[in-house]
């Protein structure tokens, strides 16, 4: 079976690309969500990164994030865009509370 290729897409700037992590489907309990229950996970995989913020200084500020970590981001986070039918988050840095770890 051939590896789904991801989509080409370069973030600009302070840009992040973040694919969701599928919400769960049944409750810690054992019921069975349908689409419409489940919330919409605010965690994700960053897929790539623009090239830094930049200060008034005019020096580039680099990213703590990096392609590959899994993340927790705010509730309202970026701008949800669909590629090649699959969907994604841009957001800024600055909409990540954390990098999950282990």
């Amino acid at each position: 079976m051939a590896k789904k290729k991801t989509p080409s897409v370069r973030p600009i700037g302070d840009k992040i690309l973040v694919k969701r992590v599928d919400a769960e489907e049944i409750t810690k309990g054992g019921i069975v969500l349908p689409d419409t229950a489940k919330e919409k996970p605010k965690e994700g995989r960053v897929i790539g990164v623009g090239d830094g913020r930049m200060t008034d200084e005019g020096k580039r500020i680099p990213f703590q994030v990096k392609e590959g970590d899994r993340v927790l981001f705010t509730s309202y986070a970026g701008n949800e865009i669909k590629i090649a039918g699959e969907e994604f988050v841009i957001m800024s840095e600055d909409d990540v509370l954390a990098i999950l770890e282990g």
